[in-house]
C-alpha cells in the first residue's frame, strides 16, 4: 500500500530551508516510490525526536551527538553524507573589527571585547553547538553576557538571522542557508575559512529495535540512496546562482 511506503525524516534546518530536500526528494520519489516527509528542526531537537521515535531516519549535523545516538542504540548505523562550512556574518560597519579574519576564535575574542552584539540560536541545534565549541575553545563564556552583548533568539536560522540583522549582531550561520537566505540587507560574510568551522552532515536510520514502528527497510532505502553514487552526485549537483550549497562526501565502496 502507498502508504506502506513513506517515511519521517527528522532534520536540521539547514538542509530544508536551503531548498536541498526540494531538489533531492523528487529524485528518489521518482526511482523508489517511497515518499519522504520531512521535519526540519536544530539538530537537538531532531536527535530527541529520533529517541522517542517520532522518525524513520535522522539527518543532521552534530557528529558527536550523532555518534552517542547510535551507541546507545536509537540508530543503526552513521555515514557521513555532505558537508559545507560555517561562516560568521556581520553588518558592514562591522563594529568589532573582524571582517577578513579566518580565525574563528580570536574573532569571537574581539567580539566579545568589543561588547558587539551578537546573535546565538541558542536552541542546541548543530550551530549552536558548533558555537558553543567555538567560544569554549576561544576560552571565552558569553553566558554572563546574555541579554546585554549576547543575545539568544530560541530560534532557527533564518529567523536568528532576520533577529540578528535587525539588531546589527554577528551572527554565526551555515552557508548553504546564508546562500539562500534573502533578507541580507548590508550584511556580508566576516570571517570564514578556519578548518574549525567544518560542518559534516551524517545520515542514521532509526533503530527498529528501539523503535518497533520504524520502517527501516524504506528508510535503510532512502539512507542508502543518499550515500551511492546518484545520490552524492544529485547533491553535488543542487546550486543556487551558481553556488554549490553541499559537498558530499560519504565514503564509496
Amino acid at each position: 500500500m502507498a502508504q506502506d511506503r513513506s517515511i519521517l525524516v527528522q532534520s536540521t534546518t539547514s538542509t530544508a530551508n536551503s531548498g536541498l530536500y526540494d531538489h533531492l526528494l523528487p529524485i528518489f520519489t521518482e526511482k523508489s516510490d517511497i515518499r519522504v516527509n520531512v521535519v526540519a528542526v536544530g539538530t537537538g531537537q531532531a536527535i530527541q525526536n529520533a529517541r522517542n521515535c517520532d522518525a524513520d531516519v535522522l539527518l543532521v549535523h552534530a557528529r558527536p551527538a550523532e555518534e552517542e545516538f547510535v551507541a546507545k542504540g536509537y540508530g543503526t548505523q552513521r555515514n557521513d553524507l555532505m558537508y559545507n562550512d560555517f561562516v560568521v556574518v556581520g553588518p558592514k560597519a562591522d563594529p568589532a573589527g573582524v571582517a577578513g579574519m579566518t580565525d574563528a576564535g580570536a574573532a569571537l575574542a574581539r567580539i566579545a571585547k568589543a561588547g558587539a552584539l551578537f546573535a546565538s540560536r541558542g536552541d542546541q541545534s548543530g550551530t549552536h553547538q558548533k558555537e558553543q565549541a567555538l567560544w569554549q575553545a576561544a576560552g571565552i563564556d558569553p553566558a554572563p553576557a546574555s541579554g546585554e552583548w549576547y543575545r539568544e533568539t530560541g530560534s532557527g536560522m533564518g529567523a536568528t538571522l532576520n533577529a540578528g540583522i535587525g539588531m546589527g549582531a554577528y551572527v554565526l550561520t551555515d552557508r548553504a542557508t546564508w546562500i539562500s537566505f534573502d533578507n541580507k540587507q548590508d550584511y556580508t560574510i566576516t570571517v570564514e575559512g578556519d578548518a574549525a568551522l567544518f560542518n559534516q552532515y551524517g545520515v542514521i536510520p532509526v533503530n527498529p529495535d528501539h523503535c518497533p514502528s520504524a520502517r527501516i527497510e524504506a528508510a535503510q532505502e532512502f539512507a542508502d540512496w543518499l550515500v551511492s553514487a546518484e545520490g552524492q552526485a544529485a547533491i553535488a549537483a543542487y546550486t543556487i546562482d551558481g553556488q554549490q550549497l553541499f559537498f558530499p562526501n560519504a565514503p564509496q565502496s
